[in-house]
């Protein structure tokens, strides 16, 4: 999920693509869709959309910098012990808290 101006600037990017990448292209852009966030601070996915993700009921939206993740609360926990069993990445050798 990309707020206004930054999907702008990747839909740019996508665009960009070259035509061996024309089905990626259809995806991503043909897929998208303008929300609006409701009275009680909700967004309304469409169920084609729900489905895709692979969301249910319980969803965890994530801050990303510049644009957010949602994911399945079961998906994400998977996808996070995924991770972590991977161990942690050399870029965090030059980063601390």
């Amino acid at each position: 999920m990309y707020p206004r101006l930054e999907w702008e600037k990747k839909r740019e990017q996508i665009a960009a693509f070259p035509m061996q990448a024309r089905s990626l292209q259809r995806l991503l852009l043909g897929s998208a869709q303008d929300v609006e966030i409701d009275g009680s601070g909700r967004i309304l996915v469409a169920p084609e959309l729900r489905s895709a993700a692979g969301l249910t009921r319980d969803v965890m939206l994530l801050g990303m910098g510049a644009h957010f993740e949602l994911w399945d609360v079961a998906a994400l926990a998977r996808r996070e012990a995924d991770d972590l069993s991977q161990g942690m990445a050399d870029v965090l050798n030059q980063f601390s808290f």
